[in-house]
């Protein structure tokens, strides 16, 4: 799916403080949850559905990808 990076409305989290290394994010016309990496604005767009972006925030706020709980699963 190709998404007009001009056309998208890309927001930063407030705890980015104006930083160009945060990720960005972007409400979809069609529903869809866009996620791309702000340092590199021209490059790859990651595209969640709305189900799907509910489960990788509940993940994120649950600690589910930090690196400690990362480190443990993977052992």
């Amino acid at each position: 799916m190709y998404i007009d990076p001009v056309a998208a409305t890309w927001q930063k989290s407030s705890f980015c403080n104006g930083a160009s290394s945060c990720v960005e994010v972007a409400p979809l016309a069609d529903g869809n949850v866009a996620l791309r990496d702000g340092k590199e604005q021209d490059g790859p767009v990651l595209v969640f559905t709305p189900s799907e972006w509910a489960a990788f925030t509940a993940g994120v706020r649950d600690g589910e990808f930090d690196l400690t709980s990362l480190a443990a699963t993977a052992s």
